[in-house]
């Protein structure tokens, strides 16, 4: 009896112990990536809009042509115009011959006839017309030599170092290229600046004079989670497609240049796309007004100082991997008062299994002014005993 007692013990212990064993690999192991699709086209990229994280890209900085792609640039210019009070919705552009003649896809304007910007606008977005790019380079800037101008200046704010635009449509020129990472710079741009204008990319049709014509991005109808950006083709470009989705509160912009086909490219994005949603996320760890923490205020009228990042602090991960993130602070010396709301006063490091995913300015949350004699007198004191806070780190899991 005594000997079935012990040996029904030692199996319980024995269990007991594997089940911990268990437990702990699968408390500590890191889910597995796959590597990223690799896929038949000359270049692509895969991003996080809220984050700037690439999750996947090939030839992602080779410059190319970038076909009707080009017309979100257009659309950008155009927008800015009408933030600035400088172009309405209802203001009318006339059809030059030109843009009239000008050869591709079209949204069949007529010569001589005057077109609402409004209606421009969804002829060049839905429709990807020439014609209609052309009548409004040319009511915006003159000519569209010249809106080109404006095209590239709008590049170079952006930082769309590798791209030089040429003409407004995308049509084919030896000097008008860029790269999948300007294009998903501008989709970023376009998406972040321009929500209330956003939703029209998502249009699956639009009809003027009274023909009907569908949205080119195939994927608008075959994921609803798609809600953008444009589709572009040129026999020398191939088939490309810039596009977006959501899905919770993850954002990914895909660029994809040069496929063989219409359905390749819609085809290679949705691929992009079902990889980075499936394994990766993005989480966010503070808000923007969020105090992260309170160091010491040297000679203030308070003696904490609530800092934060400023902005969201969000980061892209692997699925599942958020209670694994550390972060770690570092001040520029000794804070010391005055301060102002907005000032910067460190950094916030964070990692994931020792590798940095951000990197991000902390600025002081509150305006805090110098305090009386008697505390500036009292914390001088006191800072001959204190270490240089720029030595140290406080880490904390997430």
């Amino acid at each position: 009896m005594l000997f079935q007692h012990l040996l029904s013990a030692f199996r319980l212990r024995l269990v007991l112990g594997l089940a911990a064993v268990l437990l702990s690999s699968a408390s500590f192991s890191a889910p597995l990536i796959p590597n990223a699709p690799n896929l038949d086209a000359d270049s692509y990229i895969l991003v996080d809009f809220n984050t700037g994280a690439i999750l996947a890209e090939k030839n992602a900085a080779m410059k190319a042509e970038p076909a009707s792609i080009t017309k979100l640039m257009t659309i950008y210019v155009a927008f800015q115009e009408l933030r600035n009070g400088t172009l309405r919705l209802e203001d009318k552009a006339t059809v030059s011959k030109k843009a009239w003649r000008t050869e591709g896809s079209r949204m069949f304007i007529e010569v001589g006839k005057q077109v609402k910007i409004a209606d421009l606008l969804l002829g060049i977005i839905v429709q990807s017309g020439n014609d209609a790019s052309v009548t409004l380079a040319e009511h915006i800037a003159g000519t569209e030599e010249t809106f080109a101008q404006l095209m590239n200046q709008h590049a170079q704010t952006l930082g769309m170092a590798d791209t030089n635009f040429v003409n407004a449509t995308g049509l084919p020129s030896k000097n008008h290229l860029t790269t999948a990472r300007d294009i998903a710079t501008l989709a970023a741009a376009i998406i972040r600046d321009f929500p209330e204008y956003y939703d029209w990319y998502s249009m699956n049709e639009f009809t003027y004079n009274g023909i009907r014509q569908f949205n080119r991005n195939k994927l608008l109808r075959r994921d609803r989670t798609v809600d953008g950006l444009k589709t572009g083709h040129t026999e020398s470009a191939g088939y490309c497609l810039a596009a977006s989705a959501k899905r919770d509160d993850m954002r990914l912009i895909s660029v994809v240049l040069g496929t063989d086909s219409d359905n390749e490219r819609a085809n290679q994005t949705q691929a992009l796309f079902n990889y980075g949603f499936r394994f990766f996320e993005t989480h966010q760890l503070f808000t923007a007004k969020q105090i992260i923490e309170t160091p010491r205020l040297w000679g203030g009228a308070k003696e904490q100082l609530s800092v934060g990042s400023g902005t969201p602090l969000k980061v892209t991960i692997p699925r599942g991997q958020a209670k694994a993130l550390k972060l770690s602070s570092s001040y520029n010396g000794q804070l010391m008062a005055p301060v102002q709301a907005g000032d910067l006063v460190g950094q916030i490091q964070v990692t994931l299994q020792n590798k940095l995913v951000a990197n991000q300015p902390l600025v002081a949350l509150e305006t805090i002014p110098k305090g009386t004699i008697f505390q500036q007198l009292k914390d001088k004191v006191l800072l001959m005993f204190e270490d240089d806070p720029t030595t140290e780190a406080t880490e904390q899991a997430q």
